[in-house]
């Protein structure tokens, strides 16, 4: 199921916006043109990932530094071993929208 979640402009390049959406909690990013979403949760130390900084894909967790693959979620880089959830975005007149099961 397809789900709103915020205007497009709500998020800058290089950010992050965290959206609860029933029982996900997700983190979006802009990277340039393009948008992702990944759960929110750091695999290692629960921090909030859509505080991270953004860079080539990736997100930095911003408490131990740890780095995720923003479109698969893979772990790269110590001390995350455990990937993070990945969820299909898209972008519809200009609104975010997330596909979540139910």
């Amino acid at each position: 199921m397809w789900l709103e979640v915020f205007r497009e402009e709500e998020v800058a390049d290089g950010a992050g916006v965290r959206v609860d959406v029933g029982d996900h909690r997700i983190a979006v990013f802009r990277d340039g043109e393009t948008l992702y979403a990944v759960g929110d949760r750091c695999s290692h130390a629960e921090a909030s990932l859509s505080e991270g900084d953004v860079f080539d894909g990736e997100v930095e967790c911003p408490r131990h530094g740890a780095t995720f693959d923003l479109a698969s979620g893979k772990a790269k880089s110590l001390p995350a071993t455990k990937p993070i959830p990945t969820y299909r975005v898209r972008t519809r007149e200009g609104v975010v929208e997330i596909e979540v099961s139910q």
